[in-house]
């Protein structure tokens, strides 16, 4: 496996600045020519942002804040190839997607989203951290952050401020809907590791592993569990990458190679055509195997996956994957901002590209169509996990 190999790789979870350039309103007070402006300009001497940046500063009704338009600029400007998979991110944004990428950060351990009006609810508190014992409650809505009212701000901006040194403390006042009433609680940060693996037995011969994502850390989360299930004779694998967005080739491929036969896992072409591929040995756990997809497997999941089924090494089983067979490098720039560049496609061992088409699963199976995906799904309700016992038992 050569050496560059990894730089070709990467993944980012980031949030992407956009910019909005909204030419027509619904109120129109005043259209100047630019042959009528009351100031004289030369287009041809003088860069175009600089002429935005004269008209921004003449007539914009508020003031500017320079540093969100230069930052608002490279980020447009990046968005400009089109690729939504190559963006800009601040470096506040790249702090926070390496932290994520690491599989740990300094925080509380909840889970946040934000609703369309804007408030920021927790979905889900991590087990054994801080704000569990603290009290915090899943529905709670956050509406200050040491004493600040967060309304207004983004999640980022909002999760930004949970986060902080370990041993520090945050203070949060939270709304509770169950009773209508604010609540202040004090927590001390922790170092917060993200669980990316759960595992157990389904029966004394079936072991199972799901696998959200693919961090630093998740390697040796998912040995730890395999060696758990193998403990306990384990004759055969259901693997669930349902809901798995994707993440670090190299955490894949390590997991790769604990699984699969030996061969071309993936390989890449870049934009000149050059080719490299990612090999795995012959040193494997040669176990019947199920592989549990959906349309949110995307990315690294979709490598095992296409691998697995193109390997002949699982079936499986669920619905069409996401389509995400591009590779991304992130380029980290001086002043600590980053660019998140496509550099490569990647095939399967086939050749086959599921860029813009997923994979389709051995066994298409569909959910009870009151369930959007597996991740909240009882298990005597999970009609795939059902069907991939019941082909894993055909294999024992």
């Amino acid at each position: 496996m050569k050496k560059d190999f990894w730089k070709g790789f990467g993944s980012a979870l980031a949030v992407v600045v956009a910019v909005t350039l909204i030419w027509r309103t619904a109120l129109v007070q005043q259209w100047i020519p630019w042959e009528y402006l009351p100031f004289n300009i030369e287009m041809s001497k003088t860069a175009k942002t600089a002429v935005i940046e004269d008209f921004l500063d003449r007539y914009y009704v508020d003031d500017l804040n320079k540093d969100m338009l230069k930052e608002g600029m490279y980020a447009g400007m990046v968005a400009g190839v089109g690729d939504r998979y190559t963006y800009y991110m601040t470096a506040d944004n790249l702090n926070q997607y390496m932290q994520n990428t690491n599989g740990h950060f300094e925080g509380i351990g909840v889970k946040v989203f934000q609703t369309e009006d804007g408030e920021v609810t927790v979905y889900s508190l991590m087990k054994g951290y801080p704000a569990q014992g603290a009290g915090i409650l899943e529905g709670d809505i956050i509406k200050k952050v040491d004493g600040v009212d967060v309304s207004g701000l983004t999640l980022n901006e909002v999760a930004e401020k949970m986060r902080g040194p370990v041993g520090s403390t945050v203070e949060l006042e939270v709304l509770r809907p169950s009773d209508g009433m604010n609540h202040t609680v004090s927590i001390q940060r922790e170092d917060v590791v993200m669980q990316s693996v759960e595992s157990r037995m389904l029966d004394e011969e079936k072991g199972y592993i799901q696998i959200t994502g693919f961090k630093e850390n998740t390697y040796d989360q998912f040995m730890e569990a395999l060696k758990g299930l193998q403990a306990q004779d384990m004759k055969g694998l259901v693997l669930d990458l349902r809901n798995n967005p994707g993440g670090l080739v190299r955490s894949v491929y390590r997991i790769g190679d604990e699984l699969l036969p030996q061969g071309v896992m993936v390989y890449t072409e870049d934009k000149d055509g050059n080719r490299e591929e990612l090999v795995l040995d012959d040193k494997y756990a040669d176990i019947p195997m199920v592989v549990l997809v959906n349309g949110n497997s995307a990315s690294a999941s979709e490598i095992f996956a296409g691998a697995a089924k193109d390997m002949g090494a699982a079936t499986l089983v669920g619905t069409q994957t996401f389509g995400k067979g591009l590779v991304q490098r992130l380029f980290t720039l001086p002043d600590g901002s980053g660019l998140n560049l496509t550099i490569q496609k990647y095939f399967t061992p086939n050749g086959t590209s599921i860029h813009g088409t997923g994979i389709t699963p051995d066994e298409v199976v569909e959910l009870p169509e009151y369930y959007t995906d597996g991740s909240e799904i009882p298990e005597a309700e999970d009609t795939q996990l059902k069907e991939g016992i019941r082909i894993l038992e055909g294999k024992l």
